[in-house]
């Protein structure tokens, strides 16, 4: 687990109550892309005994933004990040720790890039991937596209 990250995130908590509920850990932040395990309990399981689908989501807009959170908080202070839209395809119970996994990183990076230099609005598609390490290995339980779109505030 990466603690400074995690502990960003879980600070970005205050802001959005739903993280710190869920409790989110990074497990993987680099150029690529990045990981986040949301754990299987009372908190995020439904009546059923799986993930529930609104703490997935969260999980997957978490893991989709984390490349452009870490991005703008160095770099790009006057950047504003948004979801345009979500499509998301649920292939089998995701009935334990689930981890949310992207490697659009370096598209990511290049967006940002992008929306500074030419000042316009730019949204791209990123991919989200599901697991549930410990039951199904590397099978993707489901798969998220995430509209990550992001502009360059006006100057004050």
């Amino acid at each position: 687990m990466l603690w400074k990250e995690t502990a960003a995130v879980r600070a970005l908590g205050l802001r959005i109550p739903l993280l710190l509920f869920v409790a989110p850990r990074v497990l993987e932040l680099d150029d690529e892309g990045a990981a986040v395990l949301v754990p299987l309990n009372w908190r995020t399981r439904n009546h059923v005994g799986s993930m529930y689908v609104g703490t997935m989501a969260a999980a997957a807009d978490l893991a989709s933004g984390m490349n452009a959170f870490s991005l703008i908080r160095s770099r790009y202070r006057r950047v504003v990040p948004v979801f345009k839209y979500a499509n998301m395809e649920f292939l089998k119970r995701a009935d334990g720790d689930t981890v949310f996994r992207t490697r659009d990183g370096r598209k990511i990076a290049a967006a940002l890039d992008e929306a500074v230099r030419d000042g316009k609005r730019v949204t791209l598609p990123v991919e989200v991937v599901a697991t549930v390490p410990t039951r199904y290995g590397d099978e993707p339980v489901a798969r998220f596209t995430m509209g990550l779109s992001v502009k360059q505030r006006a100057s004050p």
